[in-house]
């Protein structure tokens, strides 16, 4: 590298190479022409000759000067264009770096937004989710609140029930007690399923005795009487019993205690042309019916036998309503009679609506023909109307007639 008036040339350069080419042809012409001058003192024949050779080496070294001059202007170009050239580039890469530059900031920028409303996203997220967590949390606060006082509500009632249960036992551990509470469940299934006035409570018989429910069905069979009984000393027994000893000893207790029940029944509320031909017991307990029927069939054939028949609160219902179907056709035989009378009325309402019919058609007849008949003679009418219209009077008059002219006035 060679540093020139500020300006740096590369060795390699071929207008350099060329340049340093010419000044050492310029310095070899030089050392020639100061030979040439040592040799003039030599020999003075050679004087000629070496002006005429002095001259051609001036006129070489004019001409080596002004190639000289044209390579530094050369020279001088290239430098200019080489600082033109590196002056563009440098401008070019300033103006690309700023572009870089721009572009970074742009995308920085579109990075630095894009990643704001991502977090704004997710910052609303966040408080959609905060805001639906605190939602549910009170609604379950809520149910849970609601369900505690379902709880609180249950356990009072477990509460009361276990009242209940703990009465009920002071209820059924009292044989007169028992036995009103079995009235009045009766008394509350027959007033649900019968009319009020098919039945009766505490009705006394002619031998004295008094039933707890009477059902006033018509003849046959005729009124039934219902008695309530429980056995559940017997039945609790049974229930109780932990040996085979004591199982046979319960079960012929609960045997014992429902053949006296039915042969009571049976004694006390049949009666031959006052009550129907049986009678019912009624057990107020599901589970003492069903242990009679399951494990002692010979005593339910022993109130068949003696023409009383036990029955639960489900089947007393249905037998109940078996009983309502018969009062209601009962009911219906004693009012055939007004049926038939109704019915033969309202036959002859139907037969006299039947005559106004036909008359009321008589007369819209009649009405339709005179309205054909005043149609007709209003056309006729409007025809012969026409006719007059257009008669030419003086040629319907009589030719001995004397027609008098019409006159203008004067």
């Amino acid at each position: 590298m060679i540093d020139i008036a500020g300006h740096t040339y590369s060795l390699g350069d071929p207008l350099v190479i060329a340049a340093l080419a010419g000044g050492a042809l310029l310095l070899l012409i030089v050392i020639l022409l100061i030979a040439a001058l040592k040799a003039a003192g030599r020999s003075a024949q050679a004087a000629e000759p070496l002006i005429w050779q002095m001259d051609q080496l001036g006129r070489a070294v004019e001409g080596l000067g002004r190639g000289q001059e044209q390579l530094a202007g050369t020279v001088s170009a290239v430098s200019n264009a080489q600082a033109h050239g590196q002056a563009q580039t440098l401008q070019a890469m300033e103006h690309r770096l700023s572009a870089v530059t721009q572009a970074m900031n742009d995308r920085l920028h579109q990075n630095a937004m894009h990643n704001a409303r991502a977090l704004a996203e997710m910052q609303e997220k966040m408080n959609a989710q905060l805001q639906g967590g605190s939602e549910k949390t009170t609604k379950s606060l809520a149910e849970l609140q609601m369900r505690l006082q379902a709880i609180d509500r249950a356990q009072e009632n477990i509460t009361k029930l276990s009242g209940d249960v703990l009465s009920l036992q002071d209820i059924l551990s009292n044989k007169q007690t028992r036995g009103a509470f079995g009235e009045i469940q009766l008394n509350d299934i027959v007033s649900k399923a019968l009319p009020s006035d098919s039945y009766s409570f505490q009705t006394t018989l002619s031998n004295g005795k008094r039933a707890d429910c009477m059902i006033h069905l018509p003849n046959p069979p005729g009124p039934i009487v219902i008695d309530s009984k429980f056995p559940l000393e017997a039945y609790e027994a049974l229930r109780r019993a932990e040996t085979p000893e004591q199982a046979r000893a319960a079960q012929q207790q609960l045997r014992t205690a429902v053949r006296t029940h039915i042969k009571a029944i049976s004694e006390r509320y049949i009666l031959e042309g006052e009550t129907a031909d049986g009678a019912l017991m009624f057990l107020p307990s599901e589970a003492v019916y069903a242990e009679l029927h399951a494990n002692f069939p010979e005593v339910v054939r022993e109130g068949f036998n003696a023409r009383v028949w036990i029955v639960s609160p489900t089947t007393c219902m249905a037998t109940l309503n078996t009983m309502r179907a018969i009062l209601k056709d009962a009911r219906m035989r004693e009012q055939a009679g007004a049926i038939r009378s109704t019915l033969k009325l309202l036959h002859r309402d139907v037969e006299l609506v039947v005559e106004r019919v036909g008359k009321l058609h008589t007369h819209f007849g009649q009405a339709r023909a005179d309205l054909e008949g005043i149609g007709t003679a209003a056309e006729r009418a409007g025809k012969r109307a026409a006719k007059l219209d257009n008669f030419d009077f003086e040629e319907l008059a009589p030719e001995d007639s004397q027609v008098v002219p019409l006159k203008r006035p004067e």
